[in-house]
């Protein structure tokens, strides 16, 4: 079932966390139905509270500075980033067919250490789980932009991982911020890149997913930090 509109639009005119090139903050746009990709073995961390640590807010990072990436993936590959976070580790597999210049550029991104020691700093329960900004604001990027315009169909399902954008900028453009949807449907537009979809730790997701201040509404106050230790990148 899509959102009411008037969520949508508020998540359109308030959600701009993730965008590229322009320093704009960008915003989520998922359409979300349960698919496999959600459903795994976990990965959250054992031992603590509702699977995630209590971890103090780590240093703002600067804004931009990245250089695009300049190789193409290998397109007989199958590459996933772990995101090894305070509330367990979540697999990415990325759907380079549908996004060969945003992966590329996540792949470069994640090698280069870019969102280590980053934050979620958007979490709206029941919709999405934000992140992929160094100055942890909702307006950082790395500094350029790439663009995959995605397909008409495409869904924006549980465990779906797309870009951010500006509401300005064109469809299927992308920077850094990147947002995973916990919703059985977000009912959101098909405007935002597809990065790849949750392949382990949804209980992880799960986990972050429910530590927004749901007082706070579309802009998704996080309750406690939830910190990207590490990202790392695996290709078979």
């Amino acid at each position: 079932m899509f959102r009411p509109l008037a969520l949508l639009l508020c998540a359109l005119a308030l959600v701009l966390t993730a965008c590229g090139g322009s320093d704009d903050a960008a915003q989520p746009a998922t359409t979300a139905k349960d698919t496999s990709a959600g459903q795994d073995d976990g990965g959250a961390a054992a031992g603590t509270a509702g699977g995630c640590q209590k971890v103090a807010q780590p240093q703002a990072k600067p804004d931009g500075g990245a250089k695009p990436s300049s190789k193409a993936l290998d397109a007989r590959a199958t590459y996933d980033v772990v995101l090894e976070t305070s509330c367990g580790d979540i697999t990415i597999r990325l759907d380079q067919k549908t996004s060969p210049r945003t992966a590329a550029s996540f792949v470069s991104l994640a090698k280069s250490g870019f969102f280590d020691g980053t934050v979620f700093h958007r979490i709206v329960p029941g919709f999405v789980i934000q992140g992929g900004d160094p100055t942890a604001t909702g307006t950082g990027g790395p500094g350029y932009s790439t663009r995959d315009v995605p397909p008409r169909n495409a869904a924006y399902t549980k465990g779906v991982v797309a870009m951010a954008k500006a509401g300005a900028e064109p469809p299927g453009t992308a920077g850094s911020q990147f947002y995973v949807v916990t919703a059985p449907d977000a009912g959101l537009p098909p405007e935002y890149a597809l990065l790849g979809k949750v392949v382990k730790g949804q209980r992880s997701v799960d986990a972050i997913g429910k530590l927004g201040d749901p007082n706070s509404g579309e802009l998704g106050t996080p309750l406690q930090p939830v910190v990207v230790d590490r990202a790392t990148v695996r290709e078979s």
